[in-house]
């Protein structure tokens, strides 16, 4: 029970961390809250609801490994390297390939709600 609640600790402390230094997170945060009620409005079912709401989630933890990423390749140093680079533009391919499956998700949500689908 300890150890659980110590890693419960150390995320929490990492979303403050990020929360707090990445205007990205700021941003997505944002998103999810406004997801939340959106989700009522769009999902015609309980179960498209959720996986409305599971996306944007999910951006959010692509997002956190690719800013842990980020800052990792940072520490280990402050001189230009093309492979240091090469990593930072996948881990931000990877949000992008996520923003796209949200773009994907939602679409159709909202044709299945106006009886598009």
């Amino acid at each position: 029970m300890l150890r659980l609640l110590r890693a419960t600790i150390n995320s929490w402390n990492g979303l403050i961390f990020a929360t707090r230094s990445e205007q990205a997170i700021r941003q997505e945060l944002f998103a999810l809250l406004l997801t939340l009620p959106l989700a009522w409005l769009v999902g015609a079912t309980a179960a498209r609801r959720v996986e409305l709401v599971a996306v944007v989630l999910l951006l959010l933890v692509v997002e956190l490994l690719n800013t842990a990423i980020e800052k990792l390749a940072d520490r280990l140093t402050t001189d230009h390297d093309p492979q240091i680079g090469r990593v930072k533009d996948m881990g931000s391919a990877a949000v992008g390939m996520m923003l796209l499956i949200i773009g994907l998700v939602w679409s159709s949500a909202i044709a299945e709600r106006m009886g598009l689908l």
